[in-house]
């Protein structure tokens, strides 16, 4: 019998949720926890022995982590973004990675309209009077939503759904995105940013983590804006130019702002936070709270968790944003499972199954996916299989990691 290879520990940096332990434990793993991020080499040393690795926003894996680690299977982000993994570097490694692309889209949404009515109620600086002392009634700068017009630049899940919950209030949507979306409700695409700026009342920043997206708002957009226009970026810190929003602040042009991401964040609570926007009036400063609420952190748990656990247990890619997207359902004969990262090149399937008919093993299971690049196949095999069968799909060209599980079948 060929001795199979299993996913024995998993390490949870920055505190997901718990729900994710029960997730994996139930799959075999063994969970080691640290609250916190890890720079790199406090990230290299706590990898030994550790297979799947799970990281929120701030822990950063590289081009050396994953040559530190070659035995690194699986990656999840508890997060939206993938920018803080080197993906192609984990593609070349042949580890597979997940994020939680929705499970947070609710959460970031209600802070979104929830800071909309504040700053339109100009609510932090009627709650900072109070708290001095002061009773300062006054309907001065105070405006209803309903009648205003919300521009979004970004128009994916987030932005999507807040562009139905804002049409709900009372507002008029306009929005602007590179790909070709549908317009919800009666929400109108513009054709550049330059045309929402002008028509917006609001502005909502809910772009993805490309680093195309890098310095998107500056002092040539901000100026493009209409006087008193509200700015909102809820999406990544690097994408706004803070000096220049805190400078149109400052001039009046724009009349508040809501931020919840910054392009430098400290690395744990409690740390020192530093901003040119802290002071500045009708401003509200959150730290990167846009899905921390506890329904959200449970789903990202449970999305996230389960994804790392297909993938110990079965060798699953679904939603995967790296590698194929494969799925395979056992058949009741089905005794080991293979699967194998490798190269995209002509005729590889049939070499595979060459080597696995010339030592008599029986295949009672299997798909194949590429991207680009990157092929992955699961083979399952009702027989046993011999060490030569797995010699010569180890040294097959274009290899880049091969797995064989046997316990996931069992129950």
């Amino acid at each position: 019998m060929v001795e199979t290879g299993s996913v024995a520990r998993a390490l949870l940096l920055e505190n997901p949720h718990h729900e994710t332990d029960a997730l994996l434990r139930a799959v075999g793993l063994e969970v080691e926890r640290h609250p916190g991020a890890l720079d790199e080499d406090e990230l290299i040393e706590a990898l030994d022995g550790v297979s799947l690795l799970g990281i929120r926003s701030k822990t950063r894996v590289t081009k050396r982590v994953f040559e530190a680690h070659p035995q690194l299977e699986a990656i999840g982000t508890f997060s939206i973004g993938t920018t803080q993994i080197d993906l192609l570097e984990a593609t070349r490694a042949g580890v597979a990675v997940f994020n939680a692309p929705f499970s947070n889209t609710r959460s970031v949404v209600e802070l979104a309209v929830a800071e909309i009515i504040a700053l339109n109620r100009r609510l932090t600086e009627r709650d900072r009077a109070l708290h001095e002392g002061r009773w300062e009634k006054s309907a001065a700068g105070a405006h209803e939503v309903r009648g205003l017009t919300l521009g979004i630049i970004g128009y994916g899940n987030i932005g999507t759904q807040l562009s139905v919950v804002a049409e709900a209030l009372g507002m008029t949507v306009v929005f602007f995105d590179l790909q070709e979306r549908p317009a919800l409700g009666n929400a109108k695409r513009c054709r550049t940013m330059e045309e929402v700026f002008r028509a917006a009342d609001v502005v909502s920043i809910h772009v993805d983590d490309s680093p195309a997206n890098g310095g998107l708002i500056g002092a040539r957009e901000f100026s493009q804006m209409k006087q008193g226009t509200l700015f909102l970026n809820l999406s990544r810190g690097f994408v706004v130019d803070v000096e220049a929003l805190r400078d149109n602040i400052v001039e009046g042009h724009i009349a508040g702002a809501a931020v919840d991401v910054y392009p430098e964040e400290p690395k744990a609570n409690g740390d020192p936070f530093a901003s040119p926007l802290r002071g500045l009036p009708n401003v509200i400063l959150t730290p990167h709270i846009g899905g921390s609420t506890l329904e959200a952190q449970y789903e990202i748990g449970q999305f996230v968790g389960n994804k790392l656990a297909g993938y110990a247990k079965a060798a699953s890619t679904d939603m995967s944003v790296n590698l194929p997207r494969l799925t395979l359902t056992p058949s009741p004969e089905s005794r080991y499972r293979v699967a194998w990262v490798h190269r995209n090149m002509p005729g590889v399937l049939a070499l595979v199954n060459q080597a696995f008919a010339e030592s008599g093993a029986n295949i009672s299971g299997q798909i194949l996916g590429t991207v680009h690049e990157i092929g992955y196949m699961i083979t399952d095999l009702s027989s046993e299989i011999a060490p030569e069968a797995l010699e010569a799909l180890r040294n097959l060209e274009g290899t880049i990691r091969l797995r064989v599980l046997e316990r996931h079948l069992r129950g």
